[in-house]
């Protein structure tokens, strides 16, 4: 990796942990350059705008978490515990998230719902993607034999995210990761009775 791509990288992690700690808003460049140890100029080299850097550091922020989903799957082939192993990695973000300040999508949706919608739209397609994995999984488990055919992936899917993402934002509010332990046991539980 060469110096250039080595100091993009390095503004885009830490610019995308500000961004979902402190929000869009409520990260100035004065924050950004705080962080990431460069002069202005030094970060415009880079990126054109404040907004660029928005888009691509929730995407960075984003990408950390497929990545993660992608080696939580490895090794498990019954579609139940694949859906399972994605569930306990998302709960494992309230202690040890892949960007500092909890899950990027959540934040990133709620700050960006009226007052970004370029940025909205990144976290759509984000959402999208997570949302597309549960299905594949769920409907290559009805083509095993794994899932009953019934099962409405999409619903699951819908049933799965807000669960947890309802949970952690739970579980900051109170600083208490009860509210995503309970979360995550319940679904684990309809996973059993459901599918």
């Amino acid at each position: 990796m060469s110096k250039a791509q080595e100091t993009r990288e390095k503004i885009l992690r830490e610019a995308a942990a500000l961004f979902n700690q402190y929000g869009y808003s409520g990260s100035s460049m004065s924050d950004i350059m705080r962080v990431t140890g460069l002069q202005k100029g030094g970060i415009y080299n880079h990126f054109k705008s404040k907004d660029e850097l928005a888009l691509q550091a929730f995407d960075f922020a984003a990408e950390c978490m497929r990545k993660q989903y992608l080696t939580a799957l490895k090794g498990k082939h019954n579609s139940v515990d694949r859906l399972k192993a994605v569930i306990s990695l998302f709960s494992s973000f309230a202690e040890n998230p892949p960007i500092p300040g909890g899950c990027p999508l959540l934040n990133t949706a709620v700050e960006s719902d009226d007052a970004h919608p370029a940025l909205r739209q990144r976290v759509q397609i984000a959402m999208d993607g997570w949302r597309a994995l549960i299905c594949k999984i769920i409907n290559k488990g009805i083509a095993k034999g794994e899932v009953r055919e019934n099962v409405e992936a999409d619903a699951v899917a819908t049933i799965v995210i807000s669960t947890l993402e309802g949970a952690v934002m739970m579980s900051k509010l109170y600083g208490d990761a009860i509210h995503l332990k309970r979360a995550v046991q319940h679904l684990h539980g309809y996973l059993d009775s459901q599918l």
